[in-house]
């Protein structure tokens, strides 16, 4: 009940009734109905398991000052449901034990904010398998519990590998799924490598580091970008003792080695849910200073992980505009991983991904956002390879609404 008074006293959109929120107004992005059919899951039927689902209240301690649940918050949970169906299917066969960890998440909008009181439904199903690693297809939908009204909020790919308990470097084979129809098994072929094209085409980008200004003007890239430093603790670590995530290769495709030298013990590594929870509110802070407003997360770009993060590390999260558009902004996040007790290893880049926010208004309305001002060489070429990806979603968009005859 007091979650349901919390609601009632902010007046979430989620909950009140009325005129829809402004976000279902916003166009294609916002165009969400119970299972839109271009978005209908595709089944693999050969699994031991089947589609998992979970649930939960939205509390306070999940969403911004305007009531909004944080994407990061989404990101953890949709990770959650992923790690545990892929593990699942990962020991369906007699064999050596292991734990799937999480190599990619591709890129996942977030079609309507989920709000205080809203029970978050999470559901997961494996579509794809290759030799060493597991495609994972995620569905969140949100419940009005006053209401009984449930909307599509996010959908998210995720690409899992197992690794051995015993060793934290030994990639081991998948079970195979059987499929209902080939054409499945040749359309995940596809995205398989597809996304392993993409991983390979981020590998420029891992040397880049984040600057800082001095006396930055405003709506500069210097004004806005941001840093969190974090110590990856026990409660940060996965409860298997395996990082959700891994440095690149070739045989995987996914970010994984194929074999190592390492054996004996697990070893207590950063669980990927937290570490996308922390890229949301880096990318978070980014957004509200350069737009000193009530922001939310509209999608996020494929999500790279590249290496391992131990407990013990020293991780610095860094945010900062790349591009904006009259509505949108991204905002582009880096992952280093410093090992600061071990002499034998530098500093090193493990994750990255690009985030999309949008301002709105206190009533939910969305709101002009002020134009980046690019200063540099470097910040020019990044603006324009931003308006590249803009343009190519927006196209991508208008071609899903609009279907050419």
């Amino acid at each position: 009940m007091k979650l349901l008074a919390w609601a009632l006293r902010l007046r979430l959109p989620g909950l009140t009734a009325g005129r829809a929120p402004a976000w279902e107004r916003l166009g294609p992005r916002s165009s969400v109905g119970l299972w839109p059919p271009h978005w209908a899951p595709i089944r693999a039927f050969g699994s031991k398991y089947g589609p998992s689902a979970s649930g939960r209240i939205m509390r306070p301690d999940d969403a911004n000052v305007a009531g909004n649940v944080h994407g990061g918050t989404i990101l953890k949970m949709i990770e959650e449901a992923g790690v545990i169906i892929s593990t699942r299917h990962c020991n369906s066969q007699n064999g050596e034990r292991c734990v799937a960890v999480l190599a990619r998440v591709e890129r996942t909008d977030f079609l309507s904010p989920m709000c205080i009181g809203e029970v978050a439904h999470v559901s997961a199903e494996i579509t794809y398998t290759s030799k060493h690693s597991v495609e994972v297809q995620v569905h969140v939908m949100s419940e009005n519990i006053l209401t009984g009204t449930k909307k599509l909020t996010n959908k998210a790919t995720l690409w899992y590998v197992p690794l051995s308990l015993k060793n934290v470097d030994k990639v081991l084979e998948v079970p195979p799924v059987v499929y209902s129809r080939q054409e499945q098994q040749e359309e995940g072929r596809r995205r398989y490598e597809a996304q392993k094209l993409e991983r390979m085409e981020t590998k420029w980008r891992n040397g880049d580091i984040v600057q800082p200004g001095l006396n930055p003007e405003p709506n500069t890239v210097s004004y806005s970008q941001s840093s969190l430093i974090h110590l990856v603790g026990p409660s940060d670590c996965t409860l298997h003792g395996f990082v959700h995530g891994d440095s690149s290769s070739e045989n995987t495709g996914l970010g994984v080695p194929s074999s190592g030298n390492t054996a004996g013990t697990q070893e207590d590594l950063l669980d990927a849910g937290v570490t996308m929870k922390l890229m949301d509110e880096v990318a978070g802070i980014v957004a509200a200073r350069h737009c000193k407003t009530n922001i939310v997360t509209a999608s996020v770009d494929a999500i790279n992980f590249h290496d391992k993060i131990r407990k013990g590390y020293v991780i610095t999260i860094s945010g900062r505009m790349t591009f904006t558009s009259n509505k949108s902004m991204e905002i582009e996040v880096l992952v280093d991983a410093d090992p600061v007790v071990d002499n034998t290893q530098p500093r090193y880049r493990a994750a990255s991904a690009f985030f999309t926010y949008v301002s709105l208004s206190q009533e939910g309305r969305s709101l002009p956002v002020p134009q980046l001002v690019p200063e540099t060489e470097d910040e020019k070429k990044r603006f324009e390879e931003g308006k590249g990806r803009y343009l190519q979603m927006k196209a991508k968009r208008q071609g899903q609404v609009d279907p050419q005859p």
